[in-house]
């Protein structure tokens, strides 16, 4: 069985973590073929968004301790495992271009809370919850949740979650900033699956310069961030999307757009 699930649903990529009866924890095998799914997303121009759930009743509840070596691995050989497997995921999830919606089912644990946390947009089922339970088995956050967290929603309330592993259910996610919306069980795919189809008519490279100005100003000052936005501002205007918004709407008829 296919521990990892792609669906193509017109212009959006459905990824579902594939291992029900293990509430989806991840497995290096698991991680990598993730990573090469969002990655090949990244790179289809066919593809406009993407989504990532998990089947049964859980989103991801991190890594399969099951698997854990007893400590076994070398200081080196640890680092390079979470370098070369997990982070090689974080960091797709977070260069691509594309939109990438968590559509959080279950439980978020661990590993599973930073693989919703690096996506753009997070959409929750009522009885879904979040924890950072790295605590809870004598580790920190490696794979992202020290990152992502705090810029979330700030310093302080990150370390109590990162410190305290509790649990975040989906009506506090929402107030806290962790989560966009929350949805009645069963319906959070269909409502993450809406929005990116709508999401994926838009002009993709106007999305795409988007959220790449977006994620650049949280990095540098306003000055340079305004440089940046009227060079994307340039290159946007010449392409034919740009030319093909502006005809459709003098003619009031609805666009067609190819990306170009």
């Amino acid at each position: 069985m296919a521990e990892v699930l792609v669906e193509r649903l017109e212009a959006v990529e459905l990824i579902t973590l594939n291992r029900p009866d293990r509430m989806n924890a991840l497995t290096i095998p698991m991680v990598a073929a993730l990573t090469s799914r969002v990655t090949a997303a990244s790179a289809d121009d066919h593809c406009r968004a993407i989504v990532i759930t998990g089947a049964g009743r859980g989103f991801c509840s991190g890594s399969d301790t099951s698997a854990w070596d007893g400590g076994s691995l070398t200081p080196l050989q640890s680092k390079e495992r979470l370098w070369k497997g997990y982070h090689l995921l974080v960091r797709a999830i977070d260069a691509t271009d594309k939109p990438v919606i968590a559509a959080i089912n279950g439980a978020a644990v661990g590993a599973g809370m930073d693989i919703a946390l690096g996506c753009d947009i997070r959409y929750m089922a009522d009885s879904a919850y979040m924890s950072e339970a790295y605590v809870q088995v004598g580790l920190i956050p490696g794979n992202g949740g020290a990152y992502f967290l705090p810029r979330l929603v700030g310093v302080p309330r990150a370390l109590e979650l990162l410190w305290t592993g509790r649990r975040v259910e989906a009506t506090e996610a929402v107030k806290l900033g962790l989560a966009n919306s929350t949805y009645a069980n069963g319906e959070v795919v269909a409502a993450a699956l809406a929005f990116a189809q709508l999401i994926a008519k838009q002009p993709p490279l106007v999305i795409q310069y988007t959220k790449r100005a977006v994620k650049q100003s949280l990095t540098c000052d306003l000055i340079t961030a305004l440089d940046l936005l009227s060079s994307h501002v340039a290159v946007i205007r010449s392409t034919e999307d740009s030319n093909e918004a502006l005809a459709a709407r003098r003619e009031r008829r609805a666009p067609r757009f190819t990306g170009k």
